[in-house]
């Protein structure tokens, strides 16, 4: 890789790290629900796509098996969402969001509002576009 790319990419790297920071602080600081950002995208999955067993909660917040056992744990005791054992195999069980997760997600989501217009606010719709067109290509494995 030539240098002037290495060092471009290394830039890059730093920006997305301070970034990812701002963002957190910025969630920190306007969070009034208690909850993490992971927690809310769980909800939103949830009440999106319908009851998930953990490995597919797992999966579409890349976080493992663990990850999601802590995620839940706060969410049932709070009752925004329920653990149904199914009943074909009692081993395999799924997670619904409830009224009341409901609820919370639509309460964060003027939280969610003023932190994505202080993130991308001072964007045009062009460059959120490119944003959006890069964001997803970096996502998307090399062949």
């Amino acid at each position: 890789m030539e240098q002037k790319k290495r060092e471009t990419i290394s830039s890059l790297f730093e920006i997305a790290a301070t970034l990812e920071r701002k963002w957190t602080n910025d969630w920190n600081t306007h969070n009034t629900l208690g909850f993490s950002k992971t927690h809310i995208l769980l909800l939103d999955f949830l009440a999106n796509e319908g009851p998930k067993r953990p490995s597919a909660i797992a999966e579409h917040l890349q976080v493992t098996s663990g990850g999601v056992t802590v995620l839940t744990t706060k969410l049932l005791k709070s009752g925004f969402i329920e653990k149904n054992q199914q009943t074909v195999d009692r081993r395999a069980s799924q997670i619904v969001i409830t009224e009341k997760g409901q609820e919370l997600l639509e309460q964060s989501r003027q939280q969610i509002e003023t932190l994505v217009n202080n993130m991308f606010g001072m964007l045009s719709y062009e460059e959120l576009a490119t944003l959006r067109t890069i964001f997803t290509k970096c996502l998307t494995p090399k062949p």
